[in-house]
């Protein structure tokens, strides 16, 4: 079959290209033909942030385009990394950071692990639990503003049953207190079916000679848990906290849609400032600055993390 597409892809090539591509190697023709795709991808990545980091030196606004374009230095980045305000939004972001994969890792990690017993119709469960993830956050989080709703939601009353508190006496993306984690909330359940299936992964790797030579030394199911399960899949489950805060650390989305980083600024995360910044007041020199900032501290955890889980792989 292999041999066939090749041989029909060579038919379908120019003639003078074949007899180039006759005295190339196989690994040479596989460069040739994904080269085109390789540069479409990095002119579609690379080209971005070029001219990010080209803006971010200017006094450029997206709104005045014809205006005198003249370059600041650093005075961007200065005026960031010296803004006492700009910590406000990263103490939320780090915030939901923390809780979000906590959460997602513990109740992912349990999901994956009772499924993984394969009890009887698990197979449907799983893909009950899965759809969540299969949602578009803007369906998400039009639904969750819903259920939040003090009169009409559901949540409310669901949380009234079990606690007696009035459904009308508590607005949870109202409250300074409870905004922050009425999204903490929405992003966990949308998001740990992801983990689920990482760690569900991970477990599904484990040879089972593995459990089969524990029992002969009569290991507990406790002990098979600690020595075992979780050490073999603890690079999986390392790997979907890499994913998850990578992706939670740009949280736009659900924000926008719920509180739009309110009450006041209880729940602004830097991917809102970055908005504000950018098309509220057009200053887009200044969001360019922020955004390379951000990107290189994501880029700079995200290789620190990586080393570690290669520790742990290796070990």
């Amino acid at each position: 079959m292999t041999h066939s597409l090749a041989a029909r892809a060579v038919q379908a090539t120019p003639a003078p290209l074949v007899r180039r591509m006759r005295g190339l190697s196989d690994r040479a023709i596989a460069w040739l033909f994904i080269a085109p795709t390789m540069l479409l991808l990095l002119a579609i990545n690379i080209f971005p942030l070029i001219w990010t980091v080209r803006l971010s030196f200017t006094n450029f606004r997206a709104n005045r385009p014809n205006a005198e374009v003249l370059g600041v230095g650093i005075d961007h980045y200065v005026a960031i990394l010296t803004d006492p305000d700009i910590w406000g939004p990263m103490q939320a972001t780090a915030h939901f950071l923390f809780w979000t994969i906590t959460l997602q890792t513990l109740i992912g990690f349990t999901l994956a692990y009772l499924i993984d017993r394969k009890f009887r119709g698990h197979g449907f469960w799983t893909t009950l639990i899965l759809i969540p993830m299969m949602l578009s956050p803007a369906v998400v989080g039009n639904f969750w503003a819903f259920l939040y709703q003090p009169q009409i939601g559901l949540f409310n009353y669901a949380v009234s049953f079990f606690t007696g508190i009035p459904p009308s006496s508590f607005e949870m993306l109202g409250s300074v207190n409870l905004a922050p984690w009425a999204i903490v909330i929405v992003d966990t359940w949308m998001w740990t079916p992801y983990v689920m299936l990482i760690c569900l992964a991970g477990l599904r790797s484990i040879p089972d000679y593995i459990y089969e030579a524990a029992e002969v030394d009569r290991a507990s199911p406790w002990r098979q848990f600690w020595s075992i399960t979780l050490p073999m899949v603890l690079p999986f489950i390392m790997l979907a906290v890499l994913f998850r805060g990578i992706e939670n650390f740009k949280m736009f989305d659900l924000v926008n849609l719920l509180t739009n980083g309110g009450p006041g600024s209880t729940t602004e995360v830097v991917s809102i400032t970055l908005k504000r910044e950018a098309f509220e007041k057009w200053r887009t020199g200044y969001s360019s600055a922020l955004a390379i900032i951000l990107f290189v501290a994501v880029f700079g955890l995200a290789n620190i993390y990586v080393k570690a889980l290669n520790a742990v792989k290796n070990r």
